[in-house]
């Protein structure tokens, strides 16, 4: 990748170990990763999963690693009003080379922003690795979501693979629904279920974020968020590894910004 970047796709069996190792070579530029057959999927699954991430590969944008920015190391700065803003909750969807833009973004956040919840499409068993590697990075605590955990300030929960994640309410506290279900738009997690589920709950009190993918999960479900009164961004082009699930939604006018992936975190602040 370091001379010759070209596309990549990781097929694995997502032990432990081999998570890990996916994990390292998603850091350095690999646009995907797919589980061997085995008991979560069939031999017909896996091929058609491939055919769509060998498309959205051959389309994908691959930039040189350039590090991370002067002055960018240090932990983000508290935002001071927050106190005042609890009962907000952001959701992100992401797809193809999600990995990494989620890490953009995420690890911008201050450590008292409102609770975040993510799905990002991923095989079973390798969610739990990428929770743990984020949690690393990152000013807020990050990890796999569990059915019922709590959406407080200063969490990100990950969806986990194979299951959908949907947000929950009782009274003023936020909560995770993890369930079995039909897949939606080839996926589970799907992004449109989490946001649709942010739209019916959290109406204006959620901020939703659509980041780069193939496809078109999230942009019904982001346009439902926005006609709920929450405030919506989605990640531009250029930024972009693959640009469908982004243009999808602005295609439907679920967008009120459209911003690069180095723009997108400090908008949310801007927005709490």
């Amino acid at each position: 990748m370091k001379h010759y970047p070209i596309p990549v796709i990781i097929v694995s069996s997502l032990t432990p170990k081999g998570g890990k190792l996916t994990l390292e070579a998603l850091d350095i530029g690999a646009v995907e990763v797919i589980a061997k057959p085995g008991a979560a999927y069939t031999v017909g699954d896996m091929s058609a999963q491939l055919a769509e991430k060998i498309r959205a590969a051959s389309r994908a944008r691959i930039v040189k690693q350039q590090g991370d920015a002067p002055g960018n190391g240090g932990p983000p700065e508290p935002v001071r009003a927050l106190a005042q803003t609890t009962n907000q909750v952001i959701a992100i969807g992401a797809s193809t080379g999600g990995t990494e833009a989620l890490k953009a973004v995420l690890t911008k956040m201050p450590v008292n922003s409102p609770g975040i919840v993510v799905v990002q499409h991923m095989p079973a068993n390798f969610t739990t690795a990428f929770a743990e590697r984020l949690n690393g990075l990152c000013a807020m605590s990050v990890k796999e979501a569990k059915n019922n955990d709590s959406v407080t300030q200063g969490t990100v929960l990950i969806a986990p693979g194979n299951y959908h994640m949907l947000l929950r309410r009782s009274g003023a506290r936020y909560y995770v629904e993890v369930k079995d279900g039909p897949m939606v738009h080839h996926q589970r997690p799907a992004v449109d279920v989490l946001f649709r589920s942010a739209a019916q709950v959290a109406g204006a009190n959620a901020i939703g974020v659509i980041l780069t993918g193939m496809g078109a999960d999230g942009a019904a479900g982001m346009l439902e968020m926005k006609k709920a009164g929450a405030r919506t961004v989605a990640q531009d082009e250029n930024s972009c590894v693959v640009f469908g699930m982004p243009k999808e939604a602005i295609k439907l006018g679920g967008a009120d910004r459209v911003l690069s992936l180095d723009q997108i975190a400090g908008e949310l602040v801007r927005m709490m």
